[in-house]
C-alpha cells in the first residue's frame, strides 16, 4: 500500500512539473512583426482598403511621422468619406504639423466638418 501511495505521489509530482514547464515556454509569434510594413506591402501589391489606410495613417500619426500620416489620411479620404470625429481631428492635427500653405485650406475645410 505504501508503494502505491509513493508511486502516485511521484507520478503526480512528475505530471505537475511537466505541465508547469510547458506553460512557461510559450512564444508569441506576432511579437516581432511590424504591422506597418505588412500593411504597406499589402497596399503595394494592390490590395489597399480604407481599413488599411486608416491603420497606416493612425500608426504614423502616433509615431509623429506626419508627412507619412498625411499621405495615408489623404488616401483614406479618397477611398471613402468619413465622419469619424477622431479621424478628422487627427487629420487636422497632421495638417497643422506639416504646416504647408496649400494644406491651410484643407484645415479650414476640416474645421467646418467638425
Amino acid at each position: 500500500m505504501k508503494f502505491k501511495s509513493n508511486l502516485l505521489a511521484f507520478l503526480f509530482a512528475g505530471i505537475c512539473t511537466v505541465s508547469f514547464s510547458q506553460s512557461s515556454t510559450k512564444t508569441d509569434v506576432n511579437k516581432d512583426i511590424d504591422i506597418v510594413r505588412v500593411y504597406e506591402q499589402v497596399v503595394a501589391e494592390g490590395y489597399g482598403t480604407p481599413f488599411i489606410y486608416k491603420k497606416l495613417a493612425n500608426a504614423y500619426y502616433f509615431k509623429s511621422e506626419y508627412n507619412k500620416a498625411l499621405l495615408w489620411f489623404e488616401k483614406l479620404f479618397e477611398a471613402e468619406k468619413t465622419k469619424d470625429p477622431e479621424i478628422l481631428q487627427r487629420y487636422k492635427q497632421t495638417l497643422k504639423a506639416v504646416k504647408s500653405s496649400e494644406n491651410s485650406k484643407a484645415v479650414v475645410k476640416i474645421q467646418k466638418q467638425l
